[in-house]
């Protein structure tokens, strides 16, 4: 498998989970129908990866490979019909979204490696294209982003441990698909790890406990 295909199968895998994520959040926490259901869905899936295109000049991957829209309302439509069984299984979501995160922020920052952005801007892109659509359909729920709550355990941290691993060795020459997939890992693990144990960043001093 070469490593395009090998990214494109990953940037599925992420859409389909985010789309899953994001429509179970929304029947979750808003009153929504089935437009609002497959639209917030959809919104997780293809959202940050949509910032990141046109943040990197070019036009966004959904509108030119029919592949990214169709999965994500894959995802956003077994929400919807299986919405009852899956809110039961919030630890199996939790994973989902762990899983869309991690594939997501690798995706994004080896695109704006191979588009010839700098260290920085590739890790903060990758960040982008992990955190984007999860921003936008919290915005839209009148919710505070996941990424910017005090109780988020740790979403913007592994966030960046994964897309600064594949910018750190991609600098040093490696190109492989194995560089996304170890970062894509990186990042779950510690993810995971935060949702376990219960991790959270630094607060500011004199905040109230959580």
């Amino acid at each position: 498998m070469s490593t395009q295909t090998l990214l494109l199968v990953l940037d599925l895998v992420g859409i389909f989970a985010f789309a899953l994520d994001g429509s179970l959040t929304a029947i979750r926490t808003a009153r929504v129908d089935i437009v609002g259901v497959m639209s917030l869905g959809v919104i997780t899936a293809i959202g940050g990866g949509v910032i990141r295109d046109v943040l990197l000049g070019v036009t966004p991957a959904t509108f030119q490979d029919w592949r990214y829209l169709v999965t994500a309302l894959a995802g956003a439509t077994l929400a919807f019909f299986l919405s009852s069984q899956l809110s039961q299984l919030s630890k199996p979501i939790l994973l989902f979204d762990a899983a869309g995160l991690s594939l997501f922020v690798v995706i994004g920052a080896t695109k704006a490696m191979e588009l010839g952005f700098g260290p920085l801007q590739a890790t903060i892109l990758g960040v982008i294209t992990g955190v984007g659509g999860g921003t936008i359909r919290d915005v839209l729920t009148n919710r505070v982003p996941t990424v910017l709550s005090a109780n988020s355990h740790l979403y913007a941290v592994p966030a960046t441990l994964g897309a600064g691993f594949v910018v750190v060795v991609s600098v040093f020459g490696f190109g492989a698909g194995w560089v996304a997939v170890v970062g894509a890992v990186l990042c779950f693990v510690v993810r995971v790890l935060a949702l376990r144990y219960r991790w959270n960043a630094p607060s500011p001093p004199g905040a109230p406990p959580l």
